[in-house]
């Protein structure tokens, strides 16, 4: 009698404690979530090519998408991608990462993409619909912006959505269902 269910691996989806992680967000593969992470619907955080492991703090907004992405198509490629993503990052509406590395407190604003080759230091904001996706390492605290896609550095790191976070982890749950924290 055969099942409903695909035959593919099954889905591995670790939840940190105090993480509001909504019903409607689409994870697939295996993805680890830190504590105290706040993902809004219709989020997608897709795990083709190695596991996706993203740490505390962090806010992936509506229609961000976090894809570790295989390198061809229909690769089950031997050797699995780690994608790794530090704390206190914002992930704003409608932004792709493909970066395998992602230090912490980086903001990628609404639209913004960056590309699989590009790693993210700390403290950077990749401004709203600047793409990247040069071979490089972006360096501590720049700010790309405009249409052209300009850099600086900026002074300092940007700050922790720390009362944000608080305000969506009290508000969320009163508007979606949310999927289980897993238990350590």
């Amino acid at each position: 009698m055969a099942s409903g269910r695909s035959q593919a691996t099954p889905r591995k989806i670790k939840i940190g404690a105090g993480s509001v992680v909504c019903q409607e967000v689409e994870i697939k593969g295996e993805v680890v979530i830190g504590s105290k992470t706040v993902i809004h619907p219709k989020a997608r955080i897709i795990a083709e090519a190695g596991p996706i492991i993203i740490g505390d703090n962090n806010l992936i907004e509506e229609q961000a998408t976090i894809i570790n992405p295989s390198l061809r198509e229909g690769d089950e490629g031997e050797e699995k991608i780690v994608m790794t993503i530090g704390n206190h990052n914002v992930f704003e509406v409608g932004c792709q990462c493909e970066a395998v590395k992602v230090g912490d407190n980086n903001i990628l604003e609404a639209k913004s993409k960056i590309g699989r080759n590009t790693l993210l230091s700390h403290g950077c904001v990749i401004g709203a619909k600047c793409e990247v996706t040069s071979q490089e390492t972006i360096p501590e605290n720049t700010v790309i912006y405009g249409q052209s896609c300009s850099r600086r550095i900026q002074a300092e790191r940007p700050v922790p959505q720390t009362l944000q976070l608080d305000f969506l982890t009290k508000i969320l749950p009163n508007y979606h269902h949310l999927k289980k924290s897993s238990r350590s």
